[in-house]
């Protein structure tokens, strides 16, 4: 393992690795996001939920969204400006679009357990993204009776515009069509997570692009990944820069930015705060 507090000759090793690479695969987590200014907590929770913090005691808009509520108007009435907040705000900081100026003219894939679209808003073409934990935009049916997503957006403003007392209408609840059973937001959280035909395609694009590329001068590009889903992407960037002599790894994430001893000649890490590194990044290319 290994992270540095003196960045200036990493940020000049990555930035050789970025320009001299056939390929980047951006593989993205909650990191980037909070980064970004999309907190969970503090200031950001206080002033969107302050009611629920009084009531039920939770401190961030995590905890809230796994909270037991009594009434799905209630839940409604939560999730619907936690996703508003989160999916149809765009972040307080410009990092995502920074990010986007960097790889927009290089040949680029990204995968990201996000679910907060961010990428996609800021100009990321959306045919080379990979959500993999689905999307805050989306209802899927509960049960789930078929395999397929509905976009929210509509529904969530007016949850948010006409719910009182943290309840939404009992009319705005949503149900699904086919089975009547009640609709839920399209996140993986258990065995019911819809995976659409949007989804496996969008899969398929990411492994033939890592198969076209594994091989090749490749730049695998981590942005605060944390160790809760470390199979989806750290783990893999790690075996494929193993598998791969010509193929560097790069991880940016303040307070986690580590690599095994096995590849530290081929890794970049930097601890330290994204946004700060893209910016600095992006004024030396």
């Amino acid at each position: 393992m290994q992270y540095t507090q003196d960045y200036s000759m990493q940020i000049a090793k990555l930035k050789f690795a970025l320009d001299s690479a056939e390929a980047v695969i951006i593989g993205a987590g909650a990191g980037l996001s909070t980064s970004a200014g999309y907190k969970y907590s503090g200031k950001r929770f206080s002033d969107n939920f302050k009611d629920f913090e009084n009531k039920y005691g939770f401190h961030d808009m995590y905890s809230g969204g796994f909270y037991p509520y009594s009434t799905a108007e209630e839940s409604w009435a939560f999730w619907s400006r936690n996703v508003l907040l989160n999916r149809y705000t765009n972040p307080p900081k410009s990092t995502y679009d920074v990010l986007y100026t960097l790889v927009k003219d290089k040949n680029y894939f990204v995968i990201t357990t996000n679910v907060d679209h961010c990428f996609q808003r800021s100009g990321f073409d959306k045919q080379r993204l990979f959500y993999t934990q689905g999307d805050y935009g989306l209802f899927q049916c509960s049960t789930p009776c078929h395999n397929k997503t509905y976009d929210n957006e509509n529904a969530i403003r007016r949850m948010v515009k006409e719910q009182k007392n943290m309840a939404i209408p009992t009319k705005l609840i949503p149900y699904c069509s086919k089975c009547g059973k009640p609709m839920t937001m399209n996140l993986r959280s258990d065995d019911k997570f819809v995976q659409d035909m949007g989804w496996e395609n969008a899969c398929m694009r990411y492994e033939n692009f890592v198969r076209q590329y594994k091989n090749k001068k490749i730049l695998y590009l981590e942005l605060g990944v944390g160790t809760n889903t470390p199979a989806i992407i750290k783990y893999p960037f790690w075996h494929l820069t193993k598998q791969n002599p010509k193929a560097m790894y790069a991880c940016i994430n303040l307070g986690q930015a580590i690599c095994p001893p096995q590849i530290e000649s081929q890794s970049v890490c930097i601890n330290e705060d994204i946004d700060k590194i893209i910016k600095v990044l992006c004024e030396k290319i």
